[in-house]
């Protein structure tokens, strides 16, 4: 049997009335991959923040890293017993090089130094030679794509002698590809000794990579199972608690067109794009990432600009100078990236509600007050989002119930139009669940939406049609009524 490399017992932690931990226990053996499963709140980040001495656990509980019994683990003696986080943002440098980034720890100290720019290159190679990658060294963070600055943050774990690494859904924006290239890297990293624990809504990829999956529930331990055997279904039931469906939405559409895009161009995004987007349809629109998806919505959001082309809109032709003109026309557009375009995370959930229809609760050059909370009040309970007080600040909330409020701020501007650009990443099964029945519903009032995804399910099973994009090109229409899963991968991974 092997060593575990951290085994937590009796856990507990209350903050003021909120119970995020209630006894749970936790273990990962050395070497293992485990996936770490619940829906957002349900205690993940908790844990890994009183592992790494972020939070100290409630009376009671017992800490044993790598077989010896801590009494208090400090971020300092989390990182000099080889424990390292590699989160969501992942907290490099853009403006800094490769080499820099991976070995930057190694050179802080008490004592101003001079820096040694061979023996941080030195550390550097070294690091990403375990990982058998081969990366620029001189070039900036901000240069590489997404896949190789996650490979970046593995190695400063690395150089650093990690042997235990968190890994926060670190597949998010990562295409198929690039998908299975990192979890070979996370198979390395386990052959080699070092302890990974998955954290990941992407219940495949957590099914294929890790070998045993501990799941928690609303800050209880809901059980360890082994993944040999265990199913996306199955997972999902021991989250939430409840039984999903998985159904096919789609229905004929009869509404008038709304949006019609014609030849639409922008030299080295997307080329010749043509659809029409009728009243009350859910539009997908699907494919890997870098096929343009996302370029042809900050279009269509007049966030940039056509070559050639033209939109129209209720069959007048419209050409958006900027954002704030399509919002004035009846578009609006849900970011993939929530935490930084989506929403002001440290202002309260009032305040990133009403952000867009200002001038709507001002009188006199003033916001009043009384407007403001009419139209939070009004969205809080249209959406169902779970809060505490609208004046908590957004960041509280757990990332299914910051979508809901990204979802209001364009909802109150009355959209005819409304883009949804992987309105699911990073939100758990059952939030994902809730959202898409606010689409629906949104359907149903006329609302004509645009859904882009990179997840075929989610499109097949919410869409009315589906398109499926590469290259900057629309290759293929779908009825999901008429197309398998299968089917539909095929063509989009060829």
């Amino acid at each position: 049997m092997a060593e575990p490399a951290i085994r937590l017992t009796s856990v507990s932690k209350r903050f003021g009335g909120v119970q995020a931990l209630d006894s749970v226990d936790f273990a990962v053996d050395a070497g293992e991959v485990h996936c770490l499963a619940g829906e957002n709140g349900c205690g993940k980040s908790t844990i890994i923040k009183i592992v790494t001495g972020v939070y100290q656990p409630d009376p009671g509980a017992r800490i044993e890293l790598f077989g010896e019994v801590v009494e208090k683990v400090t971020p300092q003696e989390a990182r000099a017993r080889g424990i390292a986080v590699i989160w969501q943002d992942l907290a490099l440098f853009p403006e800094m090089t490769v080499a820099e980034n991976i070995a930057f720890e190694t050179m802080l100290g008490n004592r101003p130094r001079r820096v040694s720019y061979p023996a941080m290159r030195k550390r550097a190679v070294a690091a990403l030679a375990r990982l058998d990658v081969d990366l620029d060294l001189d070039a900036r963070l901000n240069t590489l794509p997404i896949a190789q600055r996650q490979v970046v943050a593995i190695a400063r774990a690395l150089v650093s002698d990690a042997r235990l690494i968190f890994m926060d859904e670190p597949t998010a924006s990562l295409t198929q590809s690039e998908t299975d290239a990192l979890l070979d890297v996370v198979r390395k990293l386990s052959a080699r000794g070092v302890a990974v624990v998955f954290v990941s809504h992407r219940l495949a990829e957590v099914l294929d990579i890790s070998s045993r999956v501990t799941v928690f529930r609303d800050g209880r331990l809901v059980g360890v199972y082994p993944t040999e055997g265990m199913t996306q279904g199955r997972l999902t039931e021991l989250m939430t608690g409840k039984h999903f469906e998985t159904t096919v939405a789609a229905r004929d559409v009869t509404g008038p067109p709304v949006l019609e895009v014609q030849g639409l161009t922008r030299q080295g995004e997307y080329a010749d794009v043509s659809f029409t987007l009728h009243a009350g349809e859910v539009l997908g629109l699907t494919g890997l990432i870098g096929a343009g998806r996302s370029e042809l919505g900050h279009t269509l959001f007049g966030m940039s600009r056509a070559d050639a082309g033209q939109v129209l809109l209720d069959g007048k032709p419209v050409r958006f100078p900027s954002n704030r003109a399509a919002v004035d026309a009846g578009i609006a557009y849900v970011s993939e990236d929530r935490l930084s375009l989506g929403l002001i995370q440290p202002q309260s959930i009032a305040d990133n509600t009403v952000m867009a229809v200002l001038k709507r609760i001002t009188s006199g050059g003033l916001i009043s007050p009384a407007k403001k909370a009419a139209l939070v009040d009004h969205w809080i309970r249209e959406l169902a989002v779970k809060i505490g007080e609208p004046t908590d600040a957004v960041s509280t909330l757990s990332g299914g119930n910051q979508q809901r409020v990204v979802l209001a701020k364009w909802l109150a501007t009355e959209p005819r139009v409304l883009i949804l650009d992987s309105p699911t990443v990073g939100v758990d099964v059952g939030a994902r669940a809730g959202i898409f029945r606010i689409v629906r519903q949104l359907a149903e009032t006329g609302l004509a939406i645009l859904l882009i995804s990179d997840e075929a399910t989610e499109v097949l099973a919410n869409a009315d049609r589906v398109l499926h994009m590469a290259g900057g090109r629309i290759l293929g229409e779908y009825d999901p009524r008429e197309t398998t899963l299968q089917g539909l991968e095929a063509a989009i991974y060829a």
